[in-house]
C-alpha cells in the first residue's frame, strides 16, 4: 500500500543514523561559543510579522517572497525566516540589554523560507548562531569572525574562505543609494521587475538580486568602499589589521552586502565552492541600528548564521570525521523467562550508570539474538539462561576480538563491568582521539 502522507516539499527527516553527525556540529559550536563567552538563549519558532518587516525589510526577498505568514483572529504570525529578529527582541524585551555588557548569546534553531528547494536550501533549514551586543568596537567584530573561523577549524572543515565588505552607516550608504541611482537608472528597463522596484527605496538589493541579467549590469556597478566616511573606513581597516593580528586569511569582496536590511559596516560570508551554488555556510556582520529599530536604546550589535545542513554538506563530501554514533555497550541474550528477568535486572543497574544496555523484546530464539546483537554493533554480549543463573556468573564476550572473561552476577556485577568496559576503551583510545570535543572519544562514549 502506497504512502499517502508524505513530508513536506523543502523539508528533511534526520534519521536515527545521522543523527550523530548533527550532534558533532552542535556539540562542537556551542562549546566553542561558551569558551568565547557565549551563553545559550531559546526563542519562539513564530513571531509577529511586524517583528520582520521592521527589522529584515521590507524590500528584501526574505519579506517579499519567502515568509510563511499566518493570521491567528487579528493578528499576524510569521514562522522566523532568520534567527537574528527573534534574540534581539528576546533580549530587549527580557531586560539583557540592561545587564553587564557586552551581552553574548547563541541558539540553534530552525527557521523557514518558501524558497525552491534544491541542495543546500530548504523551506525548513536549520542554524546556530549567536549575537553580541553592547560593543561598537572592530574588535568585538574580529571576535566574532574569530569564533566562527575557529567552529570551522575545530570541525575541520577545509578549503572555505572568508570574504569581508563594509556597507557603512546610513550617512555612507545616502551617497553610495545616489550613486547607485545614477548608474542603474540607465539600464532601468533591462532589470527585472523586483528590482526596478528596489531601484527607488533600497537600490543596494539590486545587487543581491539572483536574476543573471540583473547580476551582469551590476557588475560594474559602483562599490560602497569608495564611498565610506571616515568613522566607517577606520573601522574597516582596524578590522583587517585585527585578522590579520589573528592570523585569519581574508579576501575583501565589494559585492558582499547581506540579503537582509538591518546590516550596517562588517559583514562577511564564509564560503566553500564544493557544495555548487549554495556556498555560504556561514554569513553576518554588524547592525548597530536594530535595537533602536525595535524600540530599543542605541546598543551596537553583531552576529552570525550559519547553516547546519550546508556545513554538514561540506563536512560528508569532505569526510570530516563526527563524533561516535552511541553503540549498545552490552546485550544481555537470554534463554528462559528467568534469564529475562535476571538480564531486566542487571541492565537497570548498569543504566543507572550510564551505560547503554538491552536485552531481547521480540522473543528470538538465542541466535537471532546474537545475530542482533552482532548487527546493532553492540560492544560486548552476555548469554544468560538456566545454568549461568544457577552459578551465578557468566562469559562476558568482546564481539571485536571475540575475547571471553568471565564475569559474576551478584552485586559487584556493574562495578566488574565498567572495569572490563574502561580497559577497552583505553586500548583503543589511541585511534580516537582528535581535537577539541573529538578527545576521549571513550568517556563521550561511556
Amino acid at each position: 500500500m502506497a504512502l499517502n502522507i508524505k513530508r513536506p516539499n523543502g523539508t528533511e527527516d534526520v534519521l536515527p543514523k545521522d543523527v550523530h553527525k548533527w550532534h558533532t556540529v552542535e556539540k562542537i559550536a556551542g562549546e566553542i561559543a561558551e569558551s568565547f563567552g557565549f551563553s545559550e538563549i531559546r526563542v519562539p519558532t513564530f513571531e509577529n510579522t511586524d517583528l520582520f518587516l521592521r527589522s529584515v525589510g521590507e524590500t528584501t526577498d526574505v519579506v517579499q517572497k519567502e515568509m510563511y505568514t499566518v493570521m491567528a483572529k487579528e493578528t499576524k504570525f510569521t514562522l522566523r525566516p532568520e534567527g537574528t529578529a527573534g534574540t534581539i527582541r528576546a533580549m530587549l524585551q527580557n531586560g539583557l540589554l540592561n545587564e553587564a555588557l557586552p551581552q553574548r548569546v547563541y541558539y540553534k534553531l530552525s527557521c523557514f523560507r518558501h524558497e525552491r528547494p534544491q541542495a543546500g536550501r530548504l523551506r525548513e533549514f536549520h542554524q546556530f548562531g549567536l549575537e553580541m551586543a553592547g560593543s561598537e568596537s572592530p574588535a568585538a567584530d574580529a571576535e566574532v569572525i574569530s569564533l566562527a573561523k575557529t567552529i570551522l577549524d575545530r570541525l575541520e572543515v577545509k578549503n572555505i574562505e572568508l570574504y569581508i565588505n563594509s556597507i557603512g552607516c546610513p550617512e555612507c550608504r545616502a551617497k553610495y543609494h545616489q550613486a547607485l541611482r545614477s548608474y542603474f537608472e540607465a539600464r532601468k528597463a533591462e532589470l527585472c521587475d523586483t528590482c526596478r522596484e528596489r531601484l527607488e527605496k533600497n537600490p543596494m538589493r539590486i545587487l543581491d538580486c539572483k536574476s543573471t541579467i540583473c547580476q551582469e549590469i551590476g557588475k560594474d556597478a559602483p562599490i560602497i568602499i569608495d564611498y565610506l566616511c571616515e568613522e566607517c573606513g577606520d573601522h574597516f581597516e582596524k578590522l583587517k589589521k585585527y585578522l590579520t593580528n589573528l592570523g585569519i586569511e581574508y579576501k575583501v569582496n565589494p559585492r558582499i552586502v547581506r540579503g537582509l536590511d538591518y546590516y550596517t559596516k562588517t559583514v562577511f560570508e564564509f564560503v566553500t565552492t564544493e557544495i555548487g551554488a549554495q556556498g555560504t555556510v556561514c554569513g553576518g556582520g554588524r547592525y548597530d541600528g536594530l535595537i533602536e529599530q525595535l524600540g530599543g536604546q542605541h546598543v551596537p550589535a553583531l552576529g552570525f548564521g550559519m547553516g547546519i545542513e550546508r556545513l554538514l554538506l561540506v563536512m560528508e563530501k569532505q569526510n570530516c570525521r563526527f563524533l561516535t554514533p552511541k553503540k549498545c555497550d552490552i546485550y544481555f541474550a537470554t534463554m528462559g523467562e528467568p534469564a529475562v528477568e535476571k538480564a531486566m535486572q542487571l541492565a537497570k543497574q548498569l543504566r543507572e550508570y550510564g551505560f547503554f544496555a538491552e536485552y531481547d523484546l521480540m522473543g528470538r530464539g538465542i541466535k537471532a539474538q546474537m545475530k542482533y546483537a552482532n548487527k546493532t554493533g553492540a560492544v560486548f554480549t552476555l548469554v544468560l539462561g538456566d545454568n549461568e543463573l544457577a552459578e551465578g556468573k557468566a562469559k562476558l564476550k568482546d564481539m571485536e576480538t571475540g575475547e571471553e572473561k568471565e564475569i559474576m552476577l551478584d552485586d559487584k556485577f556493574t562495578g566488574s563491568f565498567d572495569a572490563v568496559y574502561f580497559d577497552k576503551m583505553m586500548d583503543s583510545i589511541e585511534d580516537a582521539e582528535t581535537v577539541g570535543a573529538f578527545q576521549n572519544l571513550a568517556e563521550e562514549n561511556k
